[in-house]
């Protein structure tokens, strides 16, 4: 297999392995998160790869782009695990886990 063609075919790892990423950081346990943060890290890398050789700049800013935000995520996931006990948990949704309406805290 040429060389053209054996890195025109890494498209297909790359995207296996950003699927396996986003299942990984979709789960409970904060080690498989982890590891979904560093098989997307993979998964960015071999995407430049390929972006690069098929001349796909948006698609090599894109990954960059994501990588960042994966380093964000990290970073708060970081910020919430070091938290104080007890320390109110902001979100956005007027809704609990249950889908239940919030009842809004006077200040």
């Amino acid at each position: 297999m040429a060389m053209d063609e054996l890195l025109n075919a890494l498209q297909w790892p790359a995207m296996v392995v950003t699927l396996a990423a986003a299942w990984l950081v979709g789960g409970r346990s904060a080690t498989r998160r982890t590891w979904g943060f560093w098989v997307f890290v993979l998964s960015n890398v071999l995407w430049c790869i390929w972006g690069a050789v098929t001349q796909s700049y948006a698609l090599i800013v894109l990954q960059v782009g994501l990588f960042a935000m994966n380093l964000r995520g990290v970073r708060k996931n970081k910020e919430e695990e070091h938290a104080e006990p007890g320390a109110k948990h902001r979100c956005a949704s007027p809704l609990d886990a249950g889908g239940t309406a919030r009842k809004h805290d006077a200040h």
